[in-house]
């Protein structure tokens, strides 16, 4: 549900007077909502979206419920990368929804941020936990708090259009990696997609049903992990079979997709990486734009 902000509390929070915040709505810089009683109110993410498109600057953040000092201060994807790391490692999760915010705030894409940031540092953990240099707490608690973090970031983004091209996607069975279906919803949500994470874990009876219930365009499926290759491959030929049916494309990604077992599968696209599926998706939404127009 969007979360709806009073006049004064935006203007307090980036540092105008409430008049003058009033007049750039009355101007329509700034989207408003009336309630029932006829008060003026701003959706969080309208917030954001002006915040991104002026030169204004949150004062006082925390008046947004945002951790303070988001928005002040450069920061570079590189240096964000490794500040993350360290927050996620050490549970410090208000530094790494500052880290995300801020990134979002100067103008970053969310591809950008989840690729060369959230991605890369959960990758750098990874290999940490693996070589027994972070315990298994501490990266189980970098995803929890790597999760949240996501969500905060969709609250902050433009709700796609209701005629917006759907997407959905999860991972299937035995697959518990729920971050990288998380980011690649909030991507296609911000190429104005109607993306819905399914979750985790789930069989190809349900992706079948999902599939057939939506109707979607577009059907994604991260693979980070399967008990059998031979069971597998058997549930994704039913899963692209029912896609086909409908008419969802098929894009796949994941470590567990070594070159053999992609030998053995059919797909519209294989990503290694978000900014692959930007690219196959901006051409899938220009032909899904000529065939409504």
């Amino acid at each position: 549900m969007t979360r709806l902000l009073t006049p004064k509390q935006v203007a307090q929070a980036i540092g105008v007077s409430e008049s003058s915040l009033k007049r750039w709505c009355d101007k329509g810089l700034l989207a408003t909502i009336r309630t029932a009683g006829g008060h003026r109110r701003l959706a969080l993410d309208e917030v954001f979206q002006f915040l991104r498109r002026s030169d204004q600057e949150l004062v006082r953040p925390e008046l947004l419920g945002l951790p303070s000092n988001t928005g002040r201060g450069e920061i570079v994807l590189t240096r964000a990368r490794e500040q993350i790391s360290a927050a996620l490692v050490t549970g410090d999760e208000e530094q790494c929804r500052r880290i995300v915010l801020d990134l979002y705030l100067a103008g970053q894409s969310v591809c950008e941020i989840c690729d060369r940031v959230l991605a890369e540092a959960f990758h750098e953990i990874g290999d940490r936990w693996e070589c027994g240099e972070v315990s298994i707490y501490r990266e189980r608690r970098a995803c929890e708090i790597g999760s949240r973090a996501l969500h905060e970031l969709r609250s902050a983004m433009p709700t796609p259009r209701v005629d917006a091209p759907q997407a959905i996607g999860g991972t299937m069975q035995s697959d518990p990696y729920r971050l990288p279906t998380a980011m690649i919803e909030v991507v296609l949500r911000e190429l104005g997609w109607q993306a819905t994470s399914l979750g985790t874990e789930l069989p190809s009876t349900t992706f079948a049903e999902a599939l057939h219930d939506n109707e979607p365009k577009l059907l994604w499926l991260s693979i980070s992990s399967f008990a059998s290759s031979a069971q597998f491959l058997e549930d994704y030929a039913e899963i692209h079979r029912v896609a086909e049916e409908v008419g969802a494309a098929v894009v796949v990604g994941g470590r567990a997709l070594s070159t053999e077992i992609r030998q053995e599968m059919v797909y519209s696209a294989f990503c290694d990486n978000l900014r692959h599926m930007v690219t196959f998706v901006d051409t899938l939404q220009a032909g899904v734009g000529q065939q409504q127009s």
